[in-house]
């Protein structure tokens, strides 16, 4: 039974994060976007006293990268690493990851992907631009996998409501 609970527990995440990414659509991403989104998130993290790194990027230029007190060069790594997911496959690398769980296998098992170079560890989410596609990444690197992801969820979701006030 624990098994069919883990399975539709994953099943429920991965719809939820699915609807995440059809919902947390940009209308552009420039260079000031990536500020106000990287701000934000350095903002929530510092109010969390959240130990993360925070980067964001546009067609594999860095736009944007902070390190929070309690950081190390390892996060850089992370952010590298999980960033390359999601330039890859065009999706969140949490939802990647949890693909290739639901169906049976892991991340490294289902591509064969060198795991020095990616890592589908939750915390790098596809800046999706309406009417262009994905063209960019934004990462957090320093909780769990899963806090990491809802942190970048959380920024763009503030984003964006303040996008719509003005």
């Amino acid at each position: 039974m624990a098994n069919e609970t883990d399975r539709a527990t994953l099943a429920a995440m991965i719809e939820e994060i699915e609807d995440q990414e059809r919902r947390l659509r940009l209308p552009g991403f420039d260079n000031d976007d990536a500020w106000q989104i990287g701000i934000i998130l350095v903002e929530l993290a510092a109010s969390d006293r959240a130990p993360v790194t925070v980067d964001l990027r546009r067609n594999g230029q860095q736009l944007f990268h902070y390190a929070l007190p309690g950081t190390s060069a390892d996060n850089d790594a992370w952010i590298r690493r999980k960033a390359a997911v999601v330039d890859r496959f065009g999706l969140s690398s949490l939802l990647v990851g949890r693909q290739a769980l639901a169906d049976g296998v892991t991340f490294e098992e289902r591509f064969r992907l060198d795991p020095d170079q990616y890592a589908a560890h939750g915390g790098s989410f596809p800046v999706h631009v309406h009417g262009v596609g994905v063209v960019g990444t934004i990462t957090v690197s320093g909780l769990p996998e899963v806090q990491d992801h809802g942190m970048v969820v959380a920024g763009l979701e503030q984003y964006l409501d303040d996008l719509s006030k003005h």
